[in-house]
């Protein structure tokens, strides 16, 4: 399943509030379900993106995010009359869910029969490569951090949400938030350092 991620629907402005787009698409308004997808997707698609390092799979997860909202489009709690930080929440779990699957699947099919060599016949530009690359880079640097720190990161760093947002998009109180958010910085700046410098060691 994959969804195209620009190109706002035709009939509804592109200021109506979230809040307002929500409440129609409540009522089975699809046209304004539209708008929202329009407004939130790319951010939707950069999060999974940064937790999986991988375009293809973070633009079917982004799929299935959008899916999962327009089944559960009742329970949408909007902060700052803004659906994302409910959306990254949908989509942190739609990729944990996802990881899950796999998980059972590869387990399925060891037991099942030995693993054989399938031929990787994707075609890929340089430029999606190195962003993979670099994603990945960014991964392996964020896994030193606890999960709780790590987060925080990719909600109010990667994903630009504020620290009241990301309360709401994690169901913690805001305190904790700026306190991990604190301490994921100094980690991050002295995991930075130790990285260059067994990169550089001149």
């Amino acid at each position: 399943m994959t969804i195209a991620l620009t190109g706002r629907p035709e009939g509804l402005p592109a200021t109506m509030s979230d809040g307002e787009l929500w409440r129609r698409s409540v009522e089975g308004e699809t046209e304004a379900f539209g708008v929202l997808f329009d407004r939130h997707a790319k951010a939707v698609y950069n999060f999974l993106f940064r937790r999986t390092a991988s375009w293809s799979d973070a633009e079917d997860l982004t799929s299935l995010v959008f899916l999962h909202g327009w089944r559960r489009r009742a329970e949408v709690v909007l902060v700052h009359e803004s659906a994302l930080p409910w959306l990254l929440r949908t989509a942190d779990y739609v990729l944990r869910n996802e990881w899950r699957k796999q998980h059972f699947r590869r387990l399925n099919l060891l037991r099942q029969s030995p693993a054989a060599d399938v031929p990787d016949h994707a075609e890929h530009v340089a430029a999606r490569i190195d962003d993979e690359r670099e994603a990945k880079r960014l991964r392996a640097l964020l896994r030193k951090l606890p999960r709780h720190e790590r987060e925080i990161v990719e909600l109010c760093f990667w994903s630009g949400l504020d620290a009241q947002s990301a309360a709401v998009a994690l169901d913690i109180p805001l305190g904790t938030v700026k306190s991990r958010m604190s301490r994921a910085r100094t980690r991050l700046r002295d995991l930075s350092v130790a990285v260059s410098t067994v990169e550089d060691p001149s």
